[in-house]
């Protein structure tokens, strides 16, 4: 896709005829790739693993299948009853 974009932009900038020194896409794609190689920074102050009165965020659970209800076959209805509710009533006026 930034290939694509690139590609799009240097074809318009040589149909007009102008030289451009600065590639935004190109300069924003450098950036992204190299801001995967940094550490991150953030720390915890002065907390040590191995100490176990160190504070920790609680744990939760939540079950990934609390909402689940079972879908088995159930045995049919009997079908002339239930056509025979859904269906419109005929008309008293013909």
């Amino acid at each position: 896709m930034l290939t694509l974009s690139g590609a799009t932009f240097a074809a318009a900038s040589a149909a007009r005829g102008r030289h451009v020194r600065f590639h935004w896409p190109l300069l924003a794609a450098t950036a992204l790739a190299l801001s995967g190689c940094m550490p991150a920074t953030t720390q915890i102050a002065s907390a040590d693993p191995a100490d176990p009165a160190a504070k920790v965020a609680p744990v939760g659970y939540r079950s990934t299948i609390a909402p689940y209800s079972s879908l088995k076959p159930a045995t049919p209805a009997p079908w002339r009853g239930r056509n025979d509710a859904v269906t419109p009533q005929p008309k008293q006026d013909r």
